[in-house]
């Protein structure tokens, strides 16, 4: 069922993608080119990636893009106003994950890097919300954990509490 990679969420990622929208599909993938779009080339799609463009505030990449999915695999969490982007989506289709709030966890902040900061993490609910506003008919969706190799009470509840959200929807 799965391919093996090193990373869980890259296995249970693109089975869903495959669930959803099989290759061979024209995608793109927000955010610059990264380990998964790789992996998404390698299984039969064709992929072209954002290219870094702050997404808060220039939505021409998915404004003026041909292709027939939109892929965001935990990018809106770094977006100040993710319904603007996903208002501005001409794609018919988007598969998307967003890592879930934990209630024994705070959000990720990098204090180095002013691109890899959370400025949410969502309830699967919000997200849901967030979806429909914009106009997005939510087809599937599934939550799966991301357990660490770590000894202690916060890896220990990473193994049952569901920490990605993935999500399939269209149009409205």
């Amino acid at each position: 069922m799965y391919k093996v990679y090193p990373e869980k969420r890259y296995n249970i990622t693109l089975h869903f993608l495959k669930q959803v929208q099989p290759a061979p599909k024209h995608i793109l993938d927000l955010g610059v080119q990264n380990p998964f779009s790789e992996i998404m080339m390698k299984e039969g799609y064709k992929v072209e990636n954002t290219q870094g463009e702050d997404l808060d505030l220039n939505f021409s990449a998915v404004e003026e893009c041909k292709a027939e999915v939109i892929t965001a695999f935990e990018i809106f969490e770094h977006l100040t106003a993710p319904y603007n982007v996903l208002k501005a989506i001409k794609a018919e289709h988007l598969v998307a994950s967003v890592p879930l709030n934990l209630w024994f966890a705070k959000a990720y902040k990098s204090k180095i890097d002013k691109w890899d900061r959370h400025y949410h993490e969502f309830e699967d609910w919000q997200f849901d919300w967030l979806l429909e506003k914009s106009g997005w008919n939510i087809r599937k969706r599934e939550k799966f954990t991301n357990p660490v190799n770590k000894i202690w009470i916060r890896p220990i509840l990473r193994y049952f509490t569901p920490r990605y959200y993935l999500v399939y929807a269209t149009r409205k």
